[in-house]
């Protein structure tokens, strides 16, 4: 399916809004079943952002409650493609010492933001460290790095909608989809 997105760019669906909700609502009920009740949940902005809040609603309806904190983290600036190194734009506040951290992210494709949040929150003192993503790009791992709660699997495009952006556009799409070009 394809749809006319902002700017005039035909976008192909990969992911509907409902086959996204529904997803969430099963990782929801894995993480709940693996993490107990309180986790700390910290979602790596921006691109994790509407992921991250309707990931929070469906563990509360599946009887957790979460604490939150954010980080903001990046390794592609206002490209496509990953440059390698990982900078820290914004630092969680919450004390990690002892607590059950689940990183978010919107998408595991070299691995080197996931594998950089689950060191940071170790070092920190968590005492375990869980990551969910929504998408996951086989094949595109600079680092051993593994997911513990994958949405889907992505094929090799660039993703945008959900919280995903091209240069700052599109994150406001309620599904998930590439440019066609």
């Amino acid at each position: 399916m394809s749809r006319l997105a902002p700017r005039g760019a035909p976008i192909s669906v990969l992911y509907s809004a409902e086959e996204i909700t529904e997803r969430v609502r099963a990782l929801a009920a894995e993480i709940a079943a693996t993490m107990g009740r309180e986790p700390l949940v910290v979602p790596i902005l921006k691109g994790s952002f509407i992921f991250a809040a309707d990931l929070l609603r469906a563990l509360h309806e599946a009887g957790v409650e979460p604490d939150m904190d954010f980080i903001g983290l990046s390794s592609y600036g206002a490209g496509t493609q990953s440059r390698g190194e990982v900078r820290i734009l914004r630092d969680t506040e919450a004390d990690i010492t002892g607590r059950d951290v689940l990183i978010v992210d919107d998408i595991l494709e070299s691995g080197r933001t996931l594998a950089f949040a689950a060191d940071l929150m170790a070092a920190r003192g968590a005492r375990t460290v869980k990551s969910c993503v929504l998408l996951r790009k086989p094949g595109k791992l600079a680092v051993d790095f593994t997911a513990d709660f994958i949405g889907f699997e992505c094929p090799d495009r660039f993703v945008v909608g959900y919280g995903m952006d091209i240069a700052h556009a599109y994150r406001q799409l309620p599904f998930v989809g590439f440019v066609e070009r």
